[in-house]
């Protein structure tokens, strides 16, 4: 049976055509043959080509997905809002995303569990571009100027937000616009559509290297995020639908031990030796500068897959701060994220 599934290349695929194709392909198999048989998932990652995101692509160069028996598609976006819309609407399995969606989702009645937990620190950095540099000294300063963002609705968007109001600022003084990352983030600062904006290596050292931004606020470590946000932020994870996870309990244990593989090779191998590992366009033109952003971040990534000790409760207090969709909401966090899987793959894999 075939599906108009074919596409340009480059053209980003219509997920819940595929999602639609799929599901009618298991169904003919289990017609054919009487038993049911491996279903290939879709992974959707709000931004590929982001360091914080790596551990998906470092997963799959490394092979852990097929040492789980898994046939894993990741599909990209350019933002964590758009990936999280695609797994509402059952167009994919799972999400590489932020963690904080969990919360958000849930003050708005949906439930999604992380399930393993990437980083401990968001890997994000307020950057100023350097002709504001002198106007722009702290997020007190956003006041009457342009911020960029990945998406409204973003984790760059809620990030944004807090820092300004954590400096006293209100959601009127200041603009968010959505600029996206890479190319796009820094086109947005060269023609000053935007002063200020969050984003990720390896944008930042293409920016500082260039001389277009220097670095406002910087969130790349547990240390640093702790000065900027006042506590650990566990930003980077995968997470999943609960429905989908009630069900498919097996293929969640087996993305959980491809991705806690993923995570202590990360923490027992450098950043020179991780980078070997990702394809090369990665690099955008200059591999050792894509080294020197990984050098200098990598310590936001979990060595294990599990959640920092206190981390959701900083997510809430971040959100709760200028969310309205989150204030005055009874949120429930020991339902926002899991152990168990990560737990089940120490034990299979040695603590």
């Amino acid at each position: 049976m075939k599906f108009p599934l074919s596409r340009k290349a480059g053209q980003r695929p219509n997920l819940r055509l595929c999602a639609f194709a799929g599901s009618l392909a298991v169904a003919a198999g289990l017609l054919v043959s009487g038993s049911a048989f491996a279903e290939k998932l879709t992974i959707i990652v709000g931004g590929m080509e982001k360091q914080i995101y790596l551990p998906a692509v470092l997963t799959r160069e490394l092979g852990y997905f097929k040492d789980e028996g898994l046939d894993i598609e990741l599909i990209n976006t350019r933002a964590g809002v758009e990936a999280e819309n695609e797994l509402l609407a059952g167009a994919v399995q799972g999400v590489v995303g932020f963690y904080d969606h969990t919360i958000d989702l849930q003050a708005k009645g949906k439930f999604i569990t992380s399930v393993v937990q990437f980083s401990q620190a968001p890997g994000e950095v307020q950057m100023v571009a350097t002709k504001y540099a002198d106007q722009i000294k702290s997020p007190a300063d956003f006041k009457g100027h342009t911020l960029g963002v990945t998406g409204l609705g973003s984790s760059t968007d809620f990030l944004t937000r807090y820092l300004a109001a954590r400096a006293g600022l209100k959601p009127g003084d200041f603009s968010l616009l959505p600029v996206g990352a890479g190319n796009t983030f820094i086109a947005a600062m060269k023609q000053d559509q935007i002063q200020s904006g969050m984003t990720t290596e390896p944008t930042i050292g293409q920016l500082v290297k260039t001389g277009v931004a220097k670095i406002l606020v910087d969130m790349r470590t547990p240390g640093k995020t702790l000065e900027a946000l006042g506590g650990p932020y566990p930003a980077a994870s995968f997470y999943v639908q609960n429905a989908w996870l009630d069900g498919h309990k097996d293929e969640a244990q087996k993305l959980a031990n491809a991705f806690v593989r993923t995570m202590r090779f990360i923490a027992s191998h450098s950043a020179a030796e991780i980078a070997e590992k990702m394809p090369k366009d990665y690099y955008v033109g200059d591999k050792d500068l894509y080294i020197q952003g990984l050098a200098e971040g990598k310590a936001q990534f979990t060595p294990d897959g599990r959640m920092p000790k206190d981390g959701p409760e900083t997510v809430l207090k971040v959100l709760s701060a200028f969310s309205k969709n989150v204030q005055g909401k009874q949120i429930d966090l020991s339902k926002t994220y899991t152990t168990v899987f990560v737990d089940n793959s120490a034990k299979t894999l040695g603590n």
